[in-house]
This record gives structure tokens, sequence and C-alpha cells, in this order.
């Protein structure tokens, strides 16, 4: 049950008929009452008569009967008191959807997200991307989208000849062995490449071998990339983390495709030849000295850098996956990049308008020192060690992983954020354990004995306190959704524990007696099914026990 659209809808009409015109009313929660609606103030700006007036015309036209109370206060809000019985009635009401319908023109989604290089470990680097897709991934697909996740793999390029090359050396029975341990064999390969010219000069003849369909060349790529996927899924597992290997689509998947994005370009009359490269120069992108930025489809070598693959992909995600929307799960500082790929794309006709694409952007984890997280050598984290190290500091996994996932999660994901151990893993203030732990107090009480639930009825401020946190989640899970922001879910989670806390505080659950025992053990049961879907859209696993 959505209160802040019901309300809305009520006063709509109210504010069309004082302003003449269509009136957003601009529901929120307030301090002074349930909701409030500050539209009028705007509005008699624009007419030029006294806010009061207005607010009492619109007060006295709206149509709040059996749904709420309105007062007036300076200079012209509109405070929305929702009547008791509908609180009650609502609650009660909750089906397993906690009243949240599914949406009514679904999508088909495509989440580009996670997207880790082949034939290395994942490193912390890779966590923001994996956790805010996945937990969009989630809420869209529980919305009624239909939603399919896209780990675009960086599984092909230069690199791969060197790896290649590294494991002939090695021969069949070391390679399989080494392997074990990617970033070590990356390593070792590396070290090989920069201070032997003569394995450099195999390697590259190794790159060309590969891109030719050598049957050696592909068995051993194979061979890495199955490696890889072993390890990447391992790791999704660890995090709870719901792609699997059917959504593996590397960029080597779109090297048949990439001669034919050129020649569409070509024939579009979109391609310049600069320097020997290939290129667009979508309007309206200037470099730091001001010349026009280019786009390289083609280096001038003749090989396929990923702005190539990037334009093959949305072309393909659009035309074979048939997609209505396409989210790209991928740091700020490739806000350029896939403005520019939207930009071709569009103006190649692959991306048509009734099809929309965006970039979910995020800032970067920090260090205590508040630079880019590393080691204290000054490395960069491996993932299964952070994993690690939570498993170590945590009661549990799920405990540590949910920390990881919720300190990332309930901040705007365009900040950047510290991470912080001690407080990530505090079982007090914005928190997962701190959510957890609220759940698991919550499961505790139904487990001394069998209850019986009843009607809600609100007699203390605390419950009726808790019933409109309950009835927000709607709300909450829409905005989520529609506006790629998991902390909005994050923060009404957190605030709805807050309001849990007080209603324990002061309003005995067991302690009491009759009906209303009966309705405390309802509210208490709402709002534990509440943060168990909550939690588990954010991907965060729930305990029973703390």
């Amino acid at each position: 049950m959505n209160l802040e659209a019901q309300l809305a809808d009520r006063l709509g009409p109210a504010l069309a008929a004082a302003a003449g015109f269509p009136v957003d009313p601009v529901v929120r929660r307030s301090q002074h009452a349930d909701f409030q609606s500050a539209a009028v103030l705007a509005l008699a700006k624009r007419a030029g008569r006294p806010p009061g007036e207005i607010a009492a015309e619109v007060a006295a036209r709206a149509d709040l009967a059996g749904l709420a109370t309105v007062a007036i206060s300076r200079p012209g809000f509109l405070n929305l008191t929702v009547d008791d019985a509908v609180l009650g009635s609502a609650i009660d009401g909750l089906d397993d959807r906690l009243g949240v319908p599914l949406v009514a023109g679904p999508e088909r989604v495509v989440i580009d997200y996670s997207g880790p290089n082949a034939a290395k470990q994942m490193q912390v680097g890779h966590l923001r991307s994996t956790i805010i897709g996945d937990a969009l991934a989630r809420i869209l697909e529980w919305r009624g989208h239909r939603v399919i996740r896209v780990n675009h793999v960086g599984d092909w390029g230069t690199q791969f000849g060197m790896l290649i090359e590294h494991m002939v050396d090695l021969g069949a029975e070391r390679a399989e062995h080494s392997l074990g341990d990617l970033t070590d064999f990356y390593r070792a390969a590396r070290v090989k490449f920069d201070g032997d010219e003569a394995f450099k000069t195999r390697a590259r003849l190794r790159v060309v071998a590969l891109q030719s369909g050598d049957e050696l060349c592909r068995e051993l790529w194979h061979r890495l990339i199955e490696q890889t996927e072993r390890n990447f899924l391992a790791t999704y597992a660890r995090l709870g983390v719901t792609l699997t290997a059917a959504d593996f689509v590397g960029e080597s998947f779109y090297q048949d495709q990439v001669a034919s994005v050129v020649d569409d370009l070509a024939a579009r009359g979109l391609l310049v030849e600069s320097e020997g490269a290939l290129c667009v120069f979508p309007p309206g992108f200037t470099g730091r000295d001001g010349e026009p930025l280019p786009l390289i489809v083609r280096k001038s070598d003749g090989g396929f850098g990923y702005a190539a693959t990037d334009l093959a992909a949305l072309r393909h995600r659009v035309r074979a996956l048939g997609a209505d929307r396409l989210l790209y799960v991928v740091g700020a500082p490739q806000r350029t990049h896939f403005r520019m790929v939207f930009a071709v794309c569009r103006a190649a006709g692959w991306l048509p308008g009734h099809v929309t694409a965006e970039h979910v952007e995020f800032g970067s984890i920090l260090g205590a020192d508040g630079k880019m997280f590393k080691t204290r050598a000054g490395d960069n984290v491996r993932l299964d060690d952070l994993l690690d190290e939570a498993d170590e500091r945590a009661s549990s996994a799920a405990i540590g992983v949910g920390a990881i996932k919720y300190a990332d999660l309930s901040g705007d994901r365009r900040s950047d954020y510290l991470f912080d151990w001690d407080r990530m893993l505090a079982a007090t203030g914005n928190t997962g354990p701190y959510l957890q732990y609220a759940y698991a107090r919550i499961r505790s009480i139904f487990r001394r004995s069998v209850f019986d639930l009843g009607p809600v009825t609100l007699t203390e401020p605390a419950e009726r306190r808790l019933a409109l946190a309950l009835l927000g989640f709607e709300a909450a899970v829409t905005a989520a959704a529609d506006l790629r922001e998991p902390h909005r879910l994050a923060s009404y989670l957190h605030d709805l524990a807050v309001a849990f806390s007080g209603f324990y505080e002061t309003c005995p659950v067991l302690r009491s007696a009759g009906a209303t025992r009966a309705s405390r053990l309802t509210l208490a049961d709402r709002t534990a099914r509440t943060l168990a879907l909550g939690l588990s859209l954010l991907g965060i696993d729930l305990p029973e026990e703390m």
C-alpha cells in the first residue's frame, strides 16, 4: 500500500481546481504529521495569491474521507494524518508481496555488471559493480521486469598471447597446476613479457594465431577461460550473488560482429579516419584541448578496442535480446565513454527511441587514508582475501558478507565511501549487523511459543510509528527500482528497524494479553517479513539467531 500515492491522488484534483491546471501534490513523510504537501507554496508564487488562502481552499475541496484528515500550518503546508483504522486494516491485509503489486508495464532489462578480467582473480575494485548490479537485478526482477544479467568479462586482447605463450613454456601439467592461482600465473607471465624480448615476440605471434583461429591457441585459451569462470563462480557463491555461468558473455563473443559495426558506421557516413584510426566524433564531446573527442572504433594497427566491443554489444542486446532498457553498472570514470557509445548508437540507429540506455555509475572504495583501497604494500586487495577477513572478524559468513554489502548499498552509489571494518560490523547504527540483529530479535519472539496473530489496533504512538514505517515499503522499493538507487531501500529498512526498536522497548509484546498481544504480534510478524524480503532484495542473508 503506497500511502503517499493515495494521498497524492486525493489531493491532486483539489490542487488542480484551485490552480486551473494539474499540480504535483508533492506528498512526503513529515515530522509535523504523517505526511505533508508543500505544493501550495510553489503554486502561491505562480498565482500571486496568499499560500494560506490557497491551502484553505484545497483543504476544503480535497476528498480525504475514509483515508486521512488535513490541517494547515503556516505559511501553507498541508499536514495529513492517516486514519488509525486505515493503517490497521492495511497492515492486516499485507500479502506475501507486502502489498507491492507487479509493475503494470514490465520491460526486458539487460543489466551489465561485475565484468572482471579473465585470467586474473577478482579484486576489491570489482566489488561495487557486483554488489550494486546484483541488488538492482533482484529488485527489478521482483518488481516483475524480465531481467537479463550480463557479465561482460574481459577475455580477449593482447594479454592472452602472453598468457598462452607462458602456458606453452610451462607444459600442460605444470600449466594446469599454476592456473590454480590466476593472479600469480598472470604475474609470472608479465615478468617474462617485460624482461624477455624473445618471449615478447612469441607472445605477440600467439595473439595473431589466436585471432586467426589456431587450434592449439584456442584450446589453451579455453582452458584459461574455464579456470577463470570456476574461480569467479566460487567468489560469487561466497558473496551470495545471483550471477551464473550462463550469464558470462565475454568480449570474445562479439569478435565476429565488430567488422560489421565498422561497415554499418561507414555506410551511415559516421566514420572518420584520424591518424590511421577509424573514429566517430559524436557532437558535443571535446577533450581538454577543446578539440572534438573521438570514439576510436578501429585502431591504426587494424585492431579493435573495447569501444568497438561495446558498440557491438549494445547493438546485439537491442536486436538479439530485445532489450527495452540497458543498464551498465560501471564506475564513474567511464562516464564519458558510455555517453559517447550511447550517442554513436543513437546516430547509427541501433538505439531506437523506445529503448533507454543508462550508465549506472558509482564512486570508489577508499581506505582509512582517504585514498584508493589497497593493501599495506600498495597492491590491489584480492576479493577472496577480503572475504576471508570478513569471515575471521564476524561471527558468521552471513554477517561478514552482509556487513560488506550493506556498507556499499546504504549510501548513494555515486559517492565514494571509506572501508572501515569497525563501523561496518558494528551492531548499532546504520549497519548490516544492526538489521540482521533486529530480524533475529523478532524471530526469537516466535520461537518461545506458538501465538495467534490478530487484527492490528493502534493505541500507542510507537505502534502507530511502526505501522506507518511498515506501509512505506512499496514507496521505498519503487524508488530504488525507478531511480536505480538501492540506498533508498536500505535506508528504509534501517528506519523500519529503528521504529521496531522503539516499539519493542515501549510496547510489551509477550507480556501483554488478549487482543493487544495479538495485535502487537502481527506488527512484529509484518516487520520480520518486511526486513527479510527487503534484505533479500539487497542480496543480504539473514541468520535466524545472533
